[in-house]
């Protein structure tokens, strides 16, 4: 690849109330600049991910991250979306822009604030992100769209409630060294698995703690040619990059399989020239605990129908053969929706460079992030390696 990330700021994820987006945008900007050690002058082009669906009044975008400095004005500035991959679909646009030779330094920022709607209102939201003609009337929005593939899923394999149960305990229990997550809690697995008063069914087979929270946050970061990043301070080099589109419509898919996110595994580490047996991590979109689940298998860690057994018999733990979601995931972490691809990517070049604190996975080197978008339409594949 020829672009590197060369630095990175990160807002806890949670609820901001009394900050606008605009706040959120410039605080990450500033912070990306400052950790890269550049001044905003020399920037070259800016994108923003921000989600379409309408969370904020507020939607014209894009040049809010001019507020970060007076010498960002005049500076090419894009809003980029691609639903709950729009921070990965930024990142990737900044690394076309500097493949192109169009730019050197790029600024990538990620944002959402989901607070401002009512829970009624986030559904419908996050809804427009699916195949509408057929599926507006799933009850209970992503939930619903999710529950669907659960069950589809239960159907096929067999009630799998253990299994969802133990990757939402694994991610609070990763979260609780997350400084930024929005849930730092150990729930334990008996909490996560049986419904109670605290942990409803949202919609069946998932409860609560089968969901991402809503989120608000934003992360940013800097990325320059290879040239460039060789004489930084830091930087952490893209081996592969590969976005994969599939079908919106999931009549037209097996949605028990997400055959967008096995193809967009296979092409980055075909493009990497690795194996996953390379991999030291994977930062994956566990929207959804099901989604985790069934990502195991996509990304081929375990057969189909067998994903259960990487995290039920210890595979997907910190100290695991392949740890996933050492942050705490979407799920203790947060899902602030344009700015989780942007945070994967920060959290991942953390983690190769070493500097992930309490989350550190041990001699972690090569890193790999899996963004979705709906219910694996859109499908980004990272693998990151520190540079220097």
């Amino acid at each position: 690849m020829t672009a590197c990330i060369v630095g990175w700021h990160h807002l806890p994820f949670g609820k901001h109330e009394g900050r606008s987006v605009e706040e959120l945008v410039v605080e990450a900007a500033r912070g990306a600049l400052a950790d890269a050690g550049i001044a905003a002058e020399e920037v070259d082009r800016i994108y923003l991910g921000h989600f379409n669906g309408g969370f904020v009044e507020q939607d014209f975008t894009s040049s809010l991250v001019l507020q970060a400095d007076p010498a960002l004005r005049f500076k090419p500035a894009t809003r980029v979306e691609n639903a709950c991959a729009t921070g990965s679909a930024a990142v990737y646009a900044g690394l076309d822009a500097i493949a192109a030779k169009r730019a050197r330094l790029v600024l990538v920022v990620g944002v959402e604030k989901m607070s401002e709607l009512s829970g009624p209102e986030i559904a419908r939201t996050l809804l427009r992100a699916a195949y509408l003609a057929e599926e507006r009337g799933i009850e209970g929005g992503f939930a619903g769209v999710f529950a669907l593939i659960a069950r589809q899923y239960f159907q096929r394999y067999g009630d799998q409630s253990d299994a969802l149960a133990a990757i939402a305990a694994k991610n609070h229990r990763n979260g609780c060294a997350n400084p930024w997550a929005q849930m730092r809690k150990d729930l334990g697995f008996e909490f996560c698995r049986r419904e109670s008063e605290k942990n409803p069914v949202v919609v069946p087979p998932l409860k609560r703690t089968d969901c991402s929270l809503v989120s608000d946050g934003a992360a940013a970061l800097v990325l320059a040619d290879l040239d460039t990043a060789l004489a930084m301070r830091k930087a952490v080099v893209f081996r592969a990059a590969v976005q994969v589109n599939d079908f919106l419509p999931m009549s037209r898919r097996d949605v028990t399989l997400f055959e967008g996110c096995e193809q967009a595994w296979k092409r980055a580490l075909a493009e990497a020239r690795l194996s996953l047996d390379d991999v030291d991590l994977v930062e994956t979109h566990d929207c959804f605990t099901i989604a985790e689940l069934i990502e195991y298998e996509a990304m081929g860690l375990a057969p189909r129908g067998q994903g259960a057994r990487a995290i039920l018999e210890g595979w997907t733990e910190k100290d695991g053969r392949l740890p996933v979601n050492p942050s705490g995931g979407l799920k203790a972490k947060g899902h602030p929706i344009g700015a989780t691809g942007v945070s994967m990517h920060v959290l991942t070049a953390m983690q190769v460079r070493g500097e992930a604190g309490a989350m550190q996975v041990r001699d972690a080197e090569i890193g790999g992030i899996y963004n979705m978008g709906g219910a694996c339409v859109a499908s980004y594949v990272s693998l990151l390696e520190a540079l220097r």
